[in-house]
């Protein structure tokens, strides 16, 4: 009985939790609401926005087909930039000298010149080269076409963008190509696989956890990268506001319009970027990510546990 008091004595009270106060927050909330209310204050009460003529041409044919064009050039630019980057990856990669050495320059080249050199010089290509043809080399040719006539506007934008591109995502493959344990390799080499089937079977597979997700901020990036083909005359979003800007002189209505395609082309690769790195970082050892619907419910479950911002 006695040892009971003595224990019951000995005993600590309860630890009484107390909120970690941060006054910081408060004072960081109210800096950013009166930089938010200034800036709305802004787009409501300057009529230079010209509110109007923003709506008016925000769904005009011509930006439309701008957003169109736009999104043709991203998706078939970067497209044919994976390819390239696989091959020049795979091909940087190689025992061979030569091969490697010819991988090494192309990359050198195109991400040591800025695009829109690239863009230019495709552009006047046919000053170099009057003529493309078929045939025989240093000898007579069987189909020849004037380089005009092949190398459109279209074509220009496509070349320089995807072979721009290919030298970036070269380096995005090869990276994720070395992050796969040399092991794997070697497994598949044993059970008799060739060089080409490993690397299609065993190591890219594993390597889309590394590519993924630089490849999505390349696609983000190639989006607003289009813009730079409205040097050539090629009728993307920006040449097409601008097209509409320099009739009506209406600049800041149109480059909002443009503004906001290009946030809303680029927020919703966003959303779609992040189920593909999901999808892909299945089975590894961190958990799921979750999904923006997720963290909005455990933020608000949060804020109700703690009774707001504490």
């Amino acid at each position: 009985m006695a040892s009971d008091l003595d224990t019951a004595r000995e005993r600590p009270e309860t630890i009484r939790a107390v909120p970690v106060r941060h006054p910081w927050r408060w004072v960081a909330l109210a800096v950013i609401a009166i930089f938010v209310a200034m800036f709305v204050h802004l787009l409501v009460a300057n009529p230079n926005f010209d509110w109007p003529t923003v709506r008016k041409y925000l769904f005009d044919p011509l930006i439309l087909r701008g957003v169109w064009m736009t999104i043709k050039l991203t998706l078939l630019s970067m497209a044919i930039g994976i390819i390239i980057g696989i091959v020049v990856a795979v091909m940087r990669l190689s025992s061979n000298p030569i091969v490697a050495g010819v991988a090494w320059l192309y990359v050198w080249f195109f991400r040591g010149t800025p695009l829109l050199v690239q863009i230019t010089f495709w552009f006047a290509i046919s000053a170099l080269i009057k003529t493309i043809s078929i045939g025989v080399p240093f000898g007579p040719s069987f189909w020849s076409k004037p380089t005009n006539s092949l190398i459109t506007l279209f074509v220009t934008a496509l070349l320089a963008l995807s072979l721009n591109e290919g030298a970036y995502m070269s380096e995005i493959v090869r990276a994720g190509i070395l992050a796969v344990d040399e092991g794997q390799t070697e497994a598949a080499h044993a059970l008799g696989m060739t060089r080409l089937q490993t690397m299609r079977r065993i190591v890219l597979p594993q390597a889309m956890r590394v590519i993924v997700p630089p490849t999505g901020n390349e696609v983000n990036n190639m989006l607003k990268n289009t813009a730079l083909v409205s040097t050539i005359g090629m009728f993307e979003l920006l040449r097409s506001a601008e097209a509409i800007f320099n009739a009506n002189y209406k600049t800041i209505p149109l480059l909002i319009d443009a503004i906001f395609w290009y946030l809303l082309m680029t927020s919703a690769w966003q959303v779609l970027q992040f189920y593909i790195e999901r999808y892909y970082g299945r089975g590894s050892t961190r958990a799921t990510s979750l999904t923006p619907i997720q963290k909005a419910k455990l933020m608000f479950a949060g804020m109700q546990h703690h009774g707001g911002i504490s």
